[in-house]
């Protein structure tokens, strides 16, 4: 029974977990204050210990090492143990025996767990474990469930509040400007029972609201009192009121009659969305040493639509930018972007750039060979587009070294005359092109294709593209802002997220 309880970790005194189950409280409790190993056990022990010493003159083989129990550890190493397991462990580990339960009382392991998977510095020892492990599973990247134009949440915590932040793109044009962003609710962490739930939603203050953990990876918030949302003005000043915030300027500043459109039809359908929301959890894209840039998240200029978020990450021998927040003609979750890392494009002189047929007519060469390779090698592309990481090096692909050799000499860049831009501001200067293709659509998606164009990367934050077909050109610079919890697990995770995303609009 010794040798049983040693391996239990809790001493023969306790005796093993089967037997302690069948005890009561009052039985446990006596069982407690015994000695460490009865008479019998003792006598065994001795035995064998006679034993082993009779043998032991006889052979040259070396005595077992003693025995070790866990509790026999010197309490600072135990710490050091205990502040490496997961914080959802530790009050399991604290019923096993007084001793464990007064070592997890040192601060040092719960501000070790709560830095490490909460992000803060304090000391969150004595919130209720149960709320950290019921909101626990909410902290990370997120995509609200918004039709067609999405959004970015990111849910972290602050100080004694786990925060859900919405992330907006800076108002059009200004691609290059910081990310804005707002709380839409908070959980108080404070409270020993049950944890208060504030929609931050309106201009009237916190007020009651109710989060619901839908399944896994998928969320869903409610606000109590709706009437906090609303204005003394009716909707017209709720109207302007959201036109500065989301635009930052007034209706009369925007003269384009079909952007009017597209905003008024933005404010009606995101309205109805301000009192119940559903979330979906995202990641950011992993990264490989030999990726063209580091992925992540880009703002991108998307003409009457304004500044879109996309993300950009590398799938072998392709690149696509996948849109997190999105329009009416292509909603969020459908890939915007797809660049052919297979396939550079040598730009013309500035001069015969300036000429929009000369850079359509390269383009669309280059669109008929990879046409051609397609229907060639069918399988092989398949294959290509459901592989992560980087390129692998084939027949035609450019080494690494080439590639950077051409990060060392930009060269002249000059948008083509006709070529429509919603920032002039662009650089003037690139350091390589591919050949991809552009996704275009009706009002509603409806009848998709993907057009030829040319993908443009100007440094290591910014790109552009050019829509053939459409006469435009976007500018994407990369989002700055720091995201916690937002890693994917696995490139499999990744990949995964991707497909469903894009399921949920296709």
């Amino acid at each position: 029974m010794a040798v049983c309880a040693r391996l239990c970790g809790v001493g023969p005194s306790r005796g093993c977990r089967r037997r302690q189950q069948r005890r009561g409280p009052a039985e446990t409790e006596a069982a407690d204050s015994e000695p460490d190993t009865d008479l019998e056990e003792e006598r065994i022990e001795a035995g064998a210990a006679a034993l082993c010493g009779e043998w032991g003159g006889r052979s040259a083989s070396p005595s077992p090492p003693p025995r070790c129990s866990l509790l026999e550890l010197p309490p600072e190493l135990l710490v050091e143990i205990f502040a490496s397991l997961p914080g959802t462990d530790l009050p399991s580990l604290a019923q096993v025996c007084t001793k464990f339960c007064r070592i997890l009382h040192n601060d040092t392991i719960w501000r070790r767990r709560c830095r490490e998977e909460y992000g803060v510095c304090e000391n969150l020892r004595k919130l209720e474990i149960t709320v950290l492990h019921r909101y626990r599973h909410i902290l990370g990247l997120w995509q609200p469930d918004i039709g067609p134009y999405g959004g970015l949440l990111n849910v972290v915590v602050d100080g004694l509040f786990i925060i859900g932040w919405m992330y907006l793109p800076p108002h059009d044009p200004h691609v290059d400007d910081p990310m804005r962003f707002k709380p839409l609710f908070r959980i108080h962490l404070m409270e020993r029972k049950s944890a208060t739930v504030e929609c931050m939603y309106g201009h009237r203050g916190p007020h009651n609201g109710h989060i619901q953990i839908v399944k896994k990876d998928e969320f869903s918030t409610k606000c109590n009192q709706t009437e906090h949302h609303r204005m003394s003005g009716g909707r017209q000043e709720e109207f302007r009121t959201w036109l500065r915030e989301e635009w930052g300027r007034t209706l009369e500043d925007i003269f384009h009659e079909h952007m009017q459109e597209l905003i008024l039809m933005k404010f009606i359908y995101t309205s109805q969305y301000d009192n119940c929301l559903t979330y979906r959890r995202i990641y950011l894209p992993p990264s490989h040493p030999d990726d063209l840039i580091k992925p992540g998240l880009f703002k991108g200029t998307y003409g009457s639509h304004g500044l879109e978020i996309v993300m950009l990450s590398f799938h072998g021998k392709h690149a696509r930018a996948t849109k997190i927040t999105g329009d009416p003609n292509i909603p969020a979750g459908q890939q915007t972007v797809e660049i052919d890392l297979m396939h550079r494009i040598q730009l013309p002189d500035v001069e015969n750039l300036c000429n929009f047929n000369e850079l359509s007519r390269i383009v669309l060469e280059v669109h008929e060979q990879v046409r051609q390779e397609q229907q060639q090698q069918p399988e092989d592309r398949t294959e290509d587009d459901e592989g992560a990481g980087p390129p692998t090096e084939k027949v035609g692909e450019p080494r690494n070294e080439e590639a950077a050799a051409l990060k060392e000499e930009p060269v002249q860049f000059v948008l083509p005359v006709g070529v429509s831009s919603r920032n002039e501001n662009y650089p003037r200067t690139c350091r390589m092109c591919f050949y991809g293709t552009g996704l275009i659509a009706g009002h509603g998606f409806t009848s998709p294709e993907r057009t030829p164009g040319v993908f443009i990367l100007f440094d290591d934050d910014r790109f552009g593209f050019i829509w053939l077909e459409l006469k435009s050109f976007s500018l994407y610079s990369r989002v700055q802002a720091t995201f916690r919890n937002a890693d994917a697990p696995s490139p499999q995770a990744f990949e995964e997220m991707l497909k469903n995303i894009q399921s949920l609009t296709s």
